[in-house]
């Protein structure tokens, strides 16, 4: 069976033990989050089922956004995007930028990513339409905490982002789910 297969099958199976009341609207989990909260983290694959429990969120309060490193690389990319649409459109009312100890991206090199991307077939021609920011956004992250203090700062001082939102940054360890604060959004405060 291949992965899109396992996946159907898994789905079936969900679908079919799934508990009436779970899948009644009024339960609670609607598209607004009900502690108008966005979390903004990464993508690696410890943090599922494991980041949002680990600080007391479950289905349906709170906007998940991820990305490779939880890395800004613009005023109006997709991650902005997503809390313009969580601010203005979906009640978010704060935001928490989430990173964690021992992130693949601090360790991931642009020169050897290059290397993989040219052995998998990408052509030469498509790496060089996007080397520089390549290299910008790779060779520039080696510190999660680092990189936790420039997204705050850059969701904080995106003009699109009202000053009112309270933007915290926040550390988690994927090995034991301690969480401790980088920013903190009330004071603006490193503590």
């Amino acid at each position: 069976m291949n992965m899109l297969e396992q996946i159907l099958a898994a789905n079936k199976q969900f679908v079919a033990n799934l508990m009436i009341k779970s899948m009644d609207v009024s339960s609670g989990s609607g598209k607004l989050p009900s502690r108008e909260l966005a979390i903004f983290t990464c993508m690696d694959t410890r943090l599922v089922e494991f980041l949002e429990p680990a600080m007391g969120i479950s289905r349906g309060q709170a906007k998940v956004i991820k990305n490779a490193g939880n890395t800004i690389t613009g005023p109006f990319e997709a991650t902005i995007r997503s809390l313009v649409i969580g601010i203005f459109e979906l009640g978010v009312k704060e935001i928490m930028v989430i990173g964690h100890l021992d992130c693949g991206v601090a360790t991931t090199d642009s020169k050897k990513l290059i290397q993989k991307m040219l052995a998998r077939g990408i052509s030469a021609d498509a790496i060089k339409m996007i080397e520089k920011e390549l290299e910008q956004w790779i060779d520039h992250f080696h510190h999660p905490l680092e990189n936790v203090e420039e997204a705050v700062l850059k969701i904080r001082s995106n003009p699109l982002i009202p000053k009112d939102v309270p933007v915290h940054g926040l550390m988690f360890n994927p090995h034991t789910g301690d969480l401790s604060i980088v920013v903190n959004g009330y004071g603006h405060t490193r503590d």
